[in-house]
């Protein structure tokens, strides 16, 4: 049985130095709606097999392996004191696709991916001890930061609409599961709809399974994939040749010194979405924390540096990873959120919640049925989730510009990151700021928000 928590105080935990150690049944209560919730959408996560076929050549199952790995990792978060739904570095997943690209597939591509991995936690892990990330975030212009998030969305679309892409492969799938998950998610009929009907509301809660679900039905109706062929048991991934093909305790060198310099501008880029992810991270957990006044959660981003630090460092050791190890999965951090919303018999703590939901996703992926049946629309389930972080990326990308000269800045500046790489992007972000804002004069500024207010009063 759960050790009870005070009114008002924090989720009983064992301290570690910087960590906050907390186990299931024992810390928190373990939330059997969150663990459904997960379950589910373990779909979601096996979208990273494509993605490690696609760019590293990997077996279907060493590529399992990998995300059985990970799977097992997300649960440090919750393990350790950090009261978030962990996931990928989704926005910095086309750019680090761009990047492992320029290298030979097999030993050198390998090299180059362990490096950057391993270059971004120690990177993470120095930041949360010394508490430097907000401050080097801060020094970074606001049209870079624009840039970076601008070339990220490109690129997402980009690897699907390239010739011979994914798109060419399935192009009806991709076309309506692309359609209604837009519709799903961004449009606004749907959310003037979706409170009204209660169906309605708990599809919206589910981000992109419906997405994956339809793409299930679609795309052998249409004959671009064929039917699944359902297999019964427990999925085996093959960890001895993950660790024996794939890792440096195998048939993989240690990378030189010149793969982790040039694996820098990636790492920096990388850096600043998820300096962004953190930030989010804060808010929804304060957002949430107003409508419980009977749990106090420390949430510290510092302490998420350090766990998302330590992932990022496991993983390039034993599973080298393209998706990363990131220190939130905002959709879904929004639905454990909002659940927690409704009060302690809902849901008793954040952590129960978040941990639950995490280990839902982890038996999933053992689950030899669920990994049969979306086995053959995997394609089809990258392609809309790379889309949709395309949409959002450029989007968010926009609202960083402050200025009309940080918008300009951004879109040449995002257009070479996803042409040609992290390191011209950064290097042309850098000669543009430095060639527009020599002298600055602020009076001379354009500020979008304020051009837009006075454009909507002048119509109006």
């Amino acid at each position: 049985m759960a050790m009870k928590r005070e009114y008002g105080k924090e989720q009983p935990y064992i301290p570690a130095g910087p960590f906050k150690i907390r186990f299931p049944f024992i810390h928190y209560r373990f939330e059997f709606a969150d663990y459904i919730q997960g379950f589910l959408m373990c779909a979601v996560c096996l979208g990273a097999i494509p993605m490690l076929q696609e760019y590293l050549g990997m077996p279907f199952e060493v590529a399992i392996a990998i995300v059985v790995l990970n799977g097992a990792l997300y649960c440090l978060h919750t393990f350790l004191g950090d009261p978030v739904v962990p996931g990928w570095v989704t926005p910095a997943i086309p750019l680090l696709m761009i990047y492992v690209s320029q290298f030979e597939m097999g030993v050198e591509r390998m090299q180059a991916l362990i490096a950057f991995e391993l270059s971004l936690g120690l990177l993470a892990i120095i930041l949360g001890i010394t508490g430097l990330g907000k401050k080097i975030v801060s020094a970074v212009p606001n049209a870079m930061q624009s840039g970076i998030i601008l070339g990220s969305g490109f690129a997402a679309v980009m690897v699907i609409f390239n010739a011979g892409a994914r798109f060419d492969s399935f192009p009806i799938s991709i076309t309506v599961c692309i359609g209604v998950g837009f519709y799903l998610l961004f449009s606004t009929h749907f959310k003037s709809i979706r409170d009204k009907n209660k169906l309605l509301k708990v599809l919206s809660s589910l981000g992109i399974l419906p997405v994956i679900v339809l793409a299930v039905i679609i795309a052998p109706l249409v004959g671009e994939v064929p039917w699944p062929e359902i297999e019964w048991g427990i999925t085996k991934p093959a960890f001895g040749a993950l660790w024996s093909e794939w890792t440096i305790f195998g048939a993989i060198p240690f990378p030189s010194l010149g793969m982790f310099i040039s694996g820098l501008p990636m790492v920096f880029s990388a850096y600043i979405v998820l300096f962004g992810d953190m930030i989010q991270s804060r808010a929804l957990i304060e957002d949430a924390e107003k409508f419980r006044g009977d749990e106090h959660i420390d949430y510290n981003s510092n302490r998420s540096h350090l766990v998302f630090g330590l992932r990022n460092t496991i993983m390039s050791f034993f599973g080298p990873d393209i998706t990363m190890c990131g220190p939130l999965w905002a959709a879904m951090q929004v639905v454990v959120c909002e659940r927690y919303k409704q009060g302690r018999k809902a849901m008793d703590s954040i952590f129960g919640g978040a941990a639950s939901f995490r280990f839902g996703t982890f038996t999933g992926y053992l689950i030899l049925p669920i990994v049969t049946l979306v086995k053959p629309i995997l394609g089809i389930a990258l392609a809309s989730t790379m889309l949709i972080q395309g949409y959002v990326s450029v989007r968010v990308g926009v609202m960083k510009a402050r200025t009309f000269n940080d918008l300009g800045i951004a879109g040449v500046m995002g257009a070479v990151l996803a042409t040609r790489g992290a390191a011209w992007g950064l290097a042309t972000g850098i000669v543009l700021c430095i060639l527009i804002n020599i002298f600055h004069k602020p009076e001379y500024d354009t500020l979008i928000f304020e051009e837009n207010k006075t454009a909507e009063q002048k119509t109006a």
